[in-house]
């Protein structure tokens, strides 16, 4: 579960103009009027320019424009900019999958949100699909997922997660070793039982499989994961009853093995140090948070040359430095250092991808569930390493990443407490700019937990101070008017915490984010308990100014104020309208806008 901070009450305290374009010809394209150096005909764009711009934009943007004319139309159903869909943040059923079909005749990549999103994959159509992601799956079923599988055979990676896929079996696990022949990687999260079956399918059919990833679950067969010989990338992190020492006599024996991960679980040093002597071409190994390792202050893995040990009591930043360039003061941006290297290390071109994958999925579990003794390792190490993977080039990592930022910082979720020690940490590590470049992206994955992590850090004073300074009101801002529900109302939080403090109200005002916040309000007055408290509570401190409570005012709302009292009954809702009431009655010139509205006058 994410975590996000609630805001509480603050005080009351004593160039050039585009003008709107117009059809100019038989095709409907439209022109702007003359700039400095004449007309710009958008007809004039040669088509690959067009392209371009419309992949940078989300699909909901990518559709309006392309409606703007037929020329547009017609290059927005180009094939090549649908060869991969996010639709975690849309309400993807049975009968939008029919209106994408054919678009989707090459789509390869797709992401998805929910059972009812698996169940309407199928309808799109899809068969040249190779990447599979999907989240929030406890209710996805075997039958579902045979269903996905036989119908997409050339599948090569399937990823379901990080949350538990409570209905999936081994039955399930069985039919993607049958149909999916090609399969390379299979990373799955809390499945009750992954049997010899199953594995011993994988094994048989799916020879090209490379990268294991059986996260969180209650039961693996350890036996038959050492028969999978193709496997070069293992985790088990989080899966308990493991037998290890079943596994330290079997897992060395696998000849392609590099990248094993056991975080999270029992495992001791023992079967630790058999694992690193006995396996010839293992290179990684993470044991982060793992209770009985900890507990041995004599472990050491030093000894083992070419081989990274990553735990709680290693430096993990000079040891990755180590093992990517054979040299310990490499500083905290190794991995970025690496993506920049011309280093041609087949073995590490692999690893790196799958150790931030790893990595952020660890460090964000870890976060989601705090345990005492960590706060030195997120105050030297964790903060760090989160903000070093949010620079990674997978989307996903970097959404962890700033997902586990939001997550790390925070002690009491329903009192707005924070740690102030880990905020502080990481604003000096440059974590704030960081943060507010992933906000200004396009994919509106990474615009949402940006700009989640931005709020919760807004909680300290002198990190809000600094998210003002690097210009965060005025992106928050843009972002709060944003289509995207889930995206503004991570902003709207972050400006609801922005705006307990004085100095940060005029800039809120300036930037639009008064009328943004409103507007948020009549834009999804039905559908949005968690945004409408987020954009009430911003109104509720911004009215204890008396500037800006005349702004609100004007901006309409007095309108969404009545509004929500009548018909919203959610109790976090109410209490910001009781507020925004107990502030703005001993105000006459607001008081005659609510007469206004409420009486007709």
């Amino acid at each position: 579960m994410n975590r996000r901070v609630r805001r509480k009450v603050a005080r009351k305290n004593k160039g050039n103009v585009v003008q709107s374009s117009f059809p100019e010809d038989q095709d409907e394209v439209l022109d702007l009027e003359p700039q400095r150096q004449g007309f710009v005909d958008w007809k004039c764009l040669p088509d690959d320019t067009v392209i371009q711009l419309l992949s940078c934009l989300s699909y909901q943007d990518r559709a309006s424009l392309s409606s703007t004319c037929k020329t547009w139309r017609s290059l927005g159903s180009s094939l090549c900019l649908w060869s991969s869909l996010d639709l975690r943040s849309h309400r993807f059923d049975a009968g939008m999958a029919s209106s994408l079909a054919p678009r989707c005749v090459h789509l390869q990549k797709l992401r998805f949100r929910g059972a009812e999103s698996a169940d309407a994959i199928i309808h799109l159509r899809a068969r040249n699909l190779r990447e599979l992601s999907g989240d929030y799956c406890r209710k996805i079923t075997d039958a579902t997922l045979s269903v996905i599988v036989a119908r997409h055979e050339l599948l090569e990676s399937l990823q379901l997660g990080p949350d538990f896929c409570e209905r999936i079996s081994s039955d399930a696990i069985k039919a993607i070793a049958h149909c999916c022949p090609k399969l390379n990687k299979l990373r799955l999260s809390g499945i009750r039982d992954v049997n010899a079956d199953a594995i011993n399918a994988l094994a048989k059919h799916c020879p090209k499989l490379t990268d294991i990833g059986f996260i969180d679950c209650l039961n693996v067969d350890e036996v038959a994961l050492g028969n999978v010989l193709s496997v070069r990338f293992l985790s088990v992190a989080g899966t308990s009853s493991m037998k290890w020492g079943v596994v330290s006599h079997l897992w060395h024996k696998l000849p392609n093995l590099i990248g094993l991960d056991v975080s999270r679980t029992d495992v001791g040093p023992s079967a630790l140090l058999r694992m690193l002597s006995l396996s010839q071409n293992l290179r990684v190994l993470i044991a982060l948070n793992c209770p009985i390792l900890e507990e041995d202050t004599s472990f050491s893995a030093s000894k083992y040359k070419n081989k990274l040990l990553i735990s709680l009591r290693t430096d993990i930043f000079k040891g990755l430095a180590s093992l990517l360039f054979d040299n310990t003061r490499r500083g905290n941006n190794v991995f970025l250092d690496w993506r920049t290297s011309k280093n041609n290390d087949k073995d590490l071109n692999e690893i790196i991808p799958w150790l931030e994958w790893m990595l952020s999925h660890t460090l964000l579990r870890s976060a989601e569930s705090p345990q005492q003794g960590l706060d030195s390792f997120w105050v030297e190490q964790g903060g760090a390493l989160l903000l070093s993977l949010m620079q990674s080039s997978q989307e996903d990592v970097q959404e962890r990443a700033a997902t586990g930022l939001a997550t790390f910082v925070v002690i009491d979720d329903e009192n707005a407490s924070i740690d102030c020690g880990r905020a502080e940490a990481v604003m000096r590590d440059g974590g704030i700019r960081l943060l507010l470049g992933l906000a200004k992206s396009w994919r509106e994955g990474l615009q949402s937990e940006a700009a989640k992590a931005i709020a919760n850090l807004s909680v300290n004073a002198n990190v809000a101070k600094a998210v003002a300074e690097e210009g965060g009101i005025q992106i928050l801002a843009g972002l709060a008017r944003s289509m995207n529900k889930l995206v503004a109302e991570e902003a709207a939080g972050g400006l609801w915490n922005l705006s307990v403090g004085e100095e940060h109200k005029g800039a809120i005002a300036e930037a639009g984010g008064i009328q943004a916040l409103v507007d948020l309000i009549f834009k999804w007055s039905s559908s949005g308990d968690g945004v409408l408290e987020r954009a009430a509570g911003a109104l509720a401190n911004l009215a204890a100014d008396d500037k800006c409570s005349t702004e609100v005012a004007l901006a309409g709302g007095v309108h969404a104020l009545v509004m929500l009292a009548r018909n919203c009954k959610f109790e976090g809702v109410q209490e910001q309208v009781a507020l925004l009431f107990i502030i703005w009655v001993p105000s006459s010139s607001v008081a005659k806008i609510f007469e206004a509205v409420l009486f007709g006058r």
